[in-house]
């Protein structure tokens, strides 16, 4: 584990300093910080997009979630590759690149966290309020938050990791099981390979492509390899094999959502809810095809991917936050207050638990949904587009600057992003004005929009 009194290191010598290891060679075992990225931005919605995508066009779209995990490993890989070339952290690169990058990440990240904590406490609150149904969705969903803060407040980085990998074992088991029982047609996935698109599936492959694997906690991938005591170039191959094969077991999960698509939910012909609530319909398709084990499991491995988002975004976006407000209070990076149980991280873990629990009560606030909406699609173009600034020229060391493929996958990306962002902000308005206008309905299970 990390220490995390670490002083900063004067301007200049970060290529020759040691790390906590004491300057040992580099090795790398498989429980490590791209274990913690990937487990964190695969949730319930990214899980229900994958569903519906593979009981609509089967594996057509197969394609665009091997796209979508190559685009991923490029962001995280550039967000690690610019920490260990230069020791500084993603917010400070931002900062390189002019005020408009703090104007804009300060509210997101306020916003977002106020939001996101009711969605995630609800997400991880679903398969539990379906096992025991004679609790409310609401105690189960603000026990997740109280769980969550405990095990983020109280432990440490090595600790957190951990539990991190327990989840993501539950979550792989239970849900490529799935897919195994679910028996995929071979011969079908492989033409899934081909790039096309089918009719009226340009949303769904966009969505597959760029939405899948985290959105906020790919720039918090720097500041857990800190946390893990990885701070310089030494680690620079252990850290692109670390950010490879996590992804690639992200891919994998993915996939295995992809067949469960296409083999059940399309044979059972449902169609499945918008938002979380999909994975119920799922669990009602699996108790009725497979019986009560099999969808119990489900339900398991459903809570699993929810419960790991909420301790991987308390932990990583937390330390996003500290070092942001330590920024702006004057403390450099890396400063005790920044770091897992400073009083900054420690603040955004409070704003994240309690205050959203607000929201339960307060149901769909529509000029904060909005916001959220807003500040949400405008996240990853913002992501691949400051990357490629501060990947080229004098922010980073020759050495580890960006090649001509590099730019052009990164380049790609962003354009990419952009789309989608895009095609996310016009979703985001018409939902959030949509909810104003509409009559009111029977109450929905969950209690806030998907992420």
């Amino acid at each position: 584990m990390a220490n995390n009194s670490s002083p900063p290191q004067p301007q200049g010598t970060h290529a020759d300093r040691v790390d906590d290891d004491g300057g040992a060679p580099a090795k790398w075992k498989v429980i490590g910080p791209g274990l913690v990225v990937a487990a964190a931005g695969v949730g319930a919605a990214d899980m229900v997009a994958t569903l519906v995508a593979g009981s609509k066009y089967g594996y057509g779209l197969l394609w665009a979630v091997i796209l979508g995990v190559i685009l991923k490993i490029i962001l995280v890989e550039g967000a690690g590759r610019y920490t260990l070339a230069t020791g500084k952290t993603i917010f400070e690169g931002w900062r390189s690149l002019g005020k408009w990058t703090t104007w804009y990440f300060g509210p997101y990240i306020m916003i977002w966290g106020f939001v996101y904590g009711a969605t995630a406490m609800s997400s991880a609150a679903l398969p539990l309020a379906a096992l025991f149904p004679g609790i409310p969705l609401w105690a189960f969903a603000i026990f997740m938050g109280l769980a969550g803060f405990v095990m983020v407040w109280f432990g440490r980085y090595a600790t957190f990791e951990k539990i991190t990998a327990v989840l993501v074992g539950i979550m792989f088991v239970t849900v490529v099981g799935l897919a195994v029982i679910a028996a995929p047609n071979l011969p079908e996935m492989f033409t899934g390979l081909v790039p096309t698109i089918p009719e009226g599936g340009v949303v769904y492959t966009l969505a597959l492509a760029g939405g899948v694997g985290g959105t906020i906690t790919l720039a918090a991938y720097g500041y857990w390899l800190r946390e893990k005591g990885w701070y310089t170039p030494k680690w620079m191959k252990v850290m692109r094999i670390d950010n490879s094969m996590a992804y690639v077991m992200t891919g994998i999960f993915v996939i295995a959502m992809l067949i469960v698509g296409a083999e059940v939910v399309r044979s059972a012909g449902v169609s499945l809810s918008s938002g979380d609530e999909g994975l119920l319909d799922l669990y009602d398709v699996l108790k009725a095809e497979y019986g009560d084990f099999v969808g119990t499991g489900f339900l398991v491995g459903f809570w699993a991917a929810s419960f790991s988002s909420i301790i991987g975004v308390w932990n990583g976006v937390s330390l996003m936050f500290a070092d942001f407000w330590g920024n702006m209070r004057g403390r450099e990076s890396g400063h005790p207050d920044t770091r897992v149980g400073g009083k900054y991280f420690k603040f955004y873990v409070l704003w994240l638990t309690f205050p959203p629990m607000l929201l339960f009560i307060l149901g769909k606030p529509i000029g904060l949904i909005l916001a959220y909406g807003v500040l949400g699609s405008l996240f990853m173009p913002f992501l691949a587009i400051t990357l490629l600034g501060l990947l080229n020229g004098s922010r980073v060391p020759k050495a580890w600057a960006n090649k001509l493929h590099t730019n052009i996958a990164l380049g790609i990306t962003a354009l990419l992003f952009i789309v989608l962002g895009i095609q996310q902000l016009v979703d985001a308005v018409m939902k959030a004005f949509s909810q104003g206008t509409e009559p009111a309905r029977k109450p929905s299970r969950t209690a806030l929009p998907p992420r």
